[in-house]
């Protein structure tokens, strides 16, 4: 065969090593990279991170793993090295002529029509030489079996071991003949003698890590190659120039250029009065009790706090983190929260918080979210110039330029020394923002870390050596606690500390989290503590850990008084008109206008003296009209917060909304102006507002006391004489009909038949739960006193969630036909979220990566598309809202734009984003295709993957068959079906 050496053929093994091509010209900043200077390259990258960014604890288990203290270091360094070694073959070797020419005179041949005829990807095909590296250099087969993957599926997948290997139709051209084996020999012992480590053999591992700890060695190796393909490693073509020794300088240099840095390192465990210190203030009894239990902890385990909202759950759980991160050996922490919204006001927390355990820790601290530009502090930190506030900030869309770098920002190749109080550029790349060492963030970004995506070791890398805090975990949803319950199965077995917060949490759910968590420790498929003790007063901490001598988990659970005490909360009940499921638009229509002026006369009667009223709806449309009306009575009193907002208008509503209705401090006598806040699901948590009234709509148990949780927030607030007592009204029901017997207009609706809610209320929540709680509602209301808050809570939610129905006989039929079909749509939800899942069910207990990605899931673009992965239902439209008036674009304030679009101030595009608005649920998720782009949008970084709603100069426009209009108060609004044609446009001007 044509192209085979001859017998008078020589190899120059020296001369391959000096061809061998790492990095073309294109990528090696204009010079090629050998093969051999790129794996130095990376493996000098690992060598600078075990140094300033590896976790005291990844640290140890590394060297546990290579057979002691000392050891991991090489193992480590020299993993990361060996990621490219399937370039050293004909079919990676042949794609560059000039590289293919210098192998050739080398004396290294193929069959250049068959090697170009096959596909063999450097990453499958270095997984299969590593084997037989591996394997000839009498390693244990165990550890054969774990090390492979890692170099297998450093491009982002982990494939079945029968895809490692080449064709067979390709007779050895792709792997290459006895030649290649040499040189791939010999480059392996350059590469160890360089890093002064000997032979392979004596690299062999003593311990195979767990999985968990197998896929943060997976993203820590994807992590060094990135960061050894970028601009700071130009290329070098001759190999008497190639050194570990000049890789190394080039590492560090490269590091310092890019702005890296890890998080406190080796922290010593706070003193005694270190939360007086963090905080400025003493302890509450639950944030005692937080802290004693984390130092009790023999070894990483899981926390759940539980303690009434306004407790002080997040100061307790940053100190319990620091706790935890001191005795056990992590390196920072990601907080994650409900939603994006609820991250900003955290974000300024976290920073506070390690600038008191160390000032220069502040600027490590990252809000990970795609909405950050809009939060005031975020921005504040990012100074001029201009560009290097938007090089800085990034955007956290998940696109695919992995090592290079995308701007020539001051974290990049060519502004000098970083000036931004951020973290480096660099962590905002695609899936690299759980990398910074302090995070704060949705909790969707740990979500993303339990899916079957590409790239999720890195994610996984950004988790593990971390202490996890999480708030609100009661909020999420049955699809959603499946990705949760996944997450705490790796953090288990990887030894992650994890906290978890709650206010309201059932003790099926609590059971659940617990069982995931262990069973990752123990290594087990499924598992369950059948010995856990709930919790039997309230605040609680709850712990468990697997014991480090092996005799199996412990768990502990304390309890201690709330910081004030047990206050009644008269509950009132507010009945409106809710039409029959087949009743028409103009009956909706007018039950709503009534129901919204029952409210108005409620909130006219009872401010009539001044007073603070929070108002929350369970859909957007509702809390529209209800504005629209209390506008009419109340004027610019009243503010509206919900999901279709523009960006920009939400955060500075919410900013605005805390600001004036904080919780005072102790013994401040204030008396507030009057407002009234009219919002969805958006004020049920993490919004630290104090408020005199509170009207909700019917909600399940744990929602509707989370609502409650806004109300007398601060005991020694200034209140009018007749919302001096807290009330709660609950409305979003009507009666159900009247059973036989005396009846009367006013009868108690517990003997009435079941009752009725809104269709999208029912929809959203499901009608059993929503019954179970208008039982213990209805009870309330009949009381004297009502509820005794925060006391009653967990016995409110026991109850809410229980095993039996509590309902009165009467709607007991109703409820049992109910739970039935939701227990089945409870079923699909979680079948639907497996195939999903990181772990496919059968698959826990492996022992190595192989096969993980299996059936892997593509995600759509974007961050929205992760989000669509780990969130069930239509996950909604974006889109940036722009008036055209005839001639060219105009943003929601009025600055023109380019005729095209084009945006002629780079000072603008922020005003562009902030007029993002999410869809009214009305537009299904085919209306994006319906949005346009602007022509000159595809100028700009950050506007041109943005899809614009055009409206027209009466800020209308149809999507989806729908008549939308924008008001700037109420945002975007459904006005129905389109009838005529509207001046705005969705197409056409893109």
């Amino acid at each position: 065969m044509a192209g085979i050496p001859g017998p008078d053929d020589s190899l120059d093994l020296h001369a391959a090593l000096g061809a061998l091509v790492g990095k073309t010209p294109s990528h090696g900043g204009g010079t090629m990279n050998l093969l051999l200077s790129h794996m130095l390259d990376a493996a000098a990258v690992a060598d600078v991170m075990w140094e300033r960014y590896l976790a005291p604890s990844t640290r140890r288990r590394l060297d546990e793993t290579a057979g002691g203290p000392g050891r991991g270091r090489g193992l480590f360094v020299w993993l990361c090295g060996m990621h490219d070694y399937g370039k050293a073959t004909p079919v990676f070797q042949r794609r560059w002529r000039p590289g293919a020419e210098a192998v050739r005179a080398a004396g290294l041949r193929w069959h250049e029509p068959t090697a170009g005829r096959f596909a063999w990807h450097h990453g499958r095909a270095g997984g299969h030489l590593l084997r037989g590296l591996l394997s000839a250099a009498c390693w244990p087969e165990e550890h054969v079996d774990w090390m492979w993957p890692l170099v297998a599926g450093h491009h982002g997948f982990f494939s079945v071991e029968s895809a490692l290997k080449p064709d067979r139709k390709a007779r050895g051209q792709l792997e290459g003949d006895e030649r290649w084996a040499e040189v791939r020999l010999a480059l392996v012992q350059r590469l160890s003698e360089e890093l002064g480590l000997g032979a392979v053999t004596a690299l062999a591992p003593a311990v195979v890590p767990t999985r968990a700890v197998q896929l943060q060695l997976s993203g820590l190796i994807v992590m060094t190659d990135w960061i050894a393909s970028g601009p700071g490693f130009r290329g070098i073509d001759e190999l008497a120039d190639v050194s570990f020794k000049g890789a190394r300088q080039r590492a560090a240099a490269a590091w310092e250029k890019l702005g890296l840095q890890g998080g406190w390192g080796e922290l010593p465990e706070p003193p005694p009065d270190a939360f007086a210190k963090r905080f400025g203030c003493e302890p509450r009894p639950s944030q005692e009790l937080a802290m004693e239990t984390a130092r009790q902890m023999a070894a990483p385990g899981l926390m759940v706090i539980e303690a009434p909202m306004g407790e002080g759950k997040t100061r307790a759980a940053l100190m319990a983190a620091e706790i935890m991160a001191a005795k056990f050996g992590a390196d920072g922490v990601f907080v994650g929260m409900p939603e994006w919204s609820t991250d900003d006001p955290m974000f300024g927390r976290v920073r506070e918080w390690v600038s008191r355990i160390d000032e220069k820790l502040a600027d490590r601290v990252a809000l990970l979210h795609g909405k950050r530009t809009f939060n005031k502090e975020w921005s504040a930190l990012l100074r001029e110039p201009r560009e290097v506030r938007l090089a800085a900030v990034g955007e956290c869309d998940e696109d695919e330029r992995h090592g290079e770098q995308t701007s020539d920002g001051p974290h990049g190749s060519g502004g000098g020394e970083p000036v931004a109080r951020v973290p480096a550029e660099w962590f905002f790349g695609y899936a690299r923002g759980l990398l910074c060492p302090f995070v704060v963030g949705p909790v969707d970004q740990l979500l993303y870390a339990t899916t079957r995506t590409k790239f999720v070791m890195l994610r996984m890398a950004g988790l593990v050596g971390k202490v996890v805090v999480l708030d609100e975990v009661h909020a999420t949803d049955v699809y959603t606690s499946q990705f949760l319950l996944e997450g705490l199965r790796w953090f288990g077995e990887a030894g992650v500390p994890v906290v978890l917060l709650s206010a309201t949490l059932p003790t099926p759910q609590r059971q659940a989290l617990v069982d995931a968590y262990l069973a990752g420790a123990v290594g087990h498929e499924e598992f369950t503590a059948h010995d856990l003790c709930h919790p039997q007063g309230y605040p609680s901490a709850t712990v468990v850990w697997n014991a480090p001598d092996g005799t199996g988990h412990r768990s502990a659970v304390s309890v201690c008084d709330s910081w004030r005490t047990d206050r009644p909360v008269d509950v009132v009940l507010l009945p409106e008109a809710v039409p029959e499921g087949d009743a028409g638009p103009e009956e909706h229509r007018a039950a709503g206008t009534t129901a919204d002026a029952a409210v108005a006369d409620w909130l006219e009667e009872e401010l009539r003296h001044g007073g603070c009223a929070l108002v929350i709806r369970n859909t957007v449309e509702r809390a529209q009209t209800l504005c629209t009306v209390l506008r009419e009575r109340f004027g610019d009193q009243v503010v509206l917060l919900h999901e279709q907002l523009p960006l920009g208008t939400r955060a500075d509503r919410t900013a605005d909304c805390l600001h004036r209705l904080a919780p005072w401090p102790t013994g401040t006598a204030l008396v507030r102006p009057q407002m009234i806040v009219v919002a969805t699901q958006v004020a049920e948590q993490a919004f630290d507002v104090d408020v005199d009234v509170l009207i909700a709509d019917m909600a399940p148990i744990d929602a509707l006391l989370q609502r409650m949780g806004r109300l007398h927030r601060g005991d020694r607030m200034c209140r009018p004489g007749r919302l001096a007592r807290p009330r709660v009204i609950v409305t979003g029901w009507t009666p159900g009909c009247a059973v036989p017997g005396p009846d009367s207009p006013d009868a108690d609706p517990l003997g009435r038949g079941a009752p009725r809610f809104p269709a999208r209320s029912q929809a959203l929540y499901g009608r059993h739960l929503l019954l179970r709680t208008a039982a213990l509602v209805f009870t309330a209301a009949g009381q004297s006193g009502g509820w005794s808050l925060p006391g009653d809570i967990p016995a409110l939610v026991a109850a809410g969630y229980g095993g039996d129905d509590k309902v009165p006989e009467a709607w007991r039929d109703n409820a049992h036909t109910t739970r039935r079909q939701e227990e089945a749509e409870r079923r699909e939800r979680i079948g639907n979220a497996s195939h999903r899942l990181l772990t496919r069910r059968g698959d826990r207990e492996a022992k190595t990566l192989a096969d993980l990605h299996y059936v892997a899931v593509p995600p759509d673009k974007g961050e929205a598309g992760m989000t669509a992965l780990v969130r069930a239902g239509d996950p909604g439209v974006e889109a940036v809202l722009v008036i055209h008036d005839g001639a060219r674009y105009l943003t929601l304030s009025g600055s023109a734009l380019a005729e095209d679009g084009t945006v002629p101030d780079d000072d603008l595009i922020d005003e562009v984003l902030a007029d993002t608005v999410k869809l009214p649920v009305t537009c299904s998720s085919e209306a994006a295709a319906e949005l346009s782009v602007p022509p000159g949008w595809g100028r700009h970084e950050r506007l041109k993957y943005r899809r614009a709603l055009v409206l027209g100069t009466d800020r209308t426009a149809s999507v989806s068959g729908r008549q939308l209009r924008y008001d700037p108060v109420l945002g975007i609004m459904d006005e129905g079906p389109v009838t005529a044609e509207p001046s705005g446009s969705t197409v056409g001007r893109g």
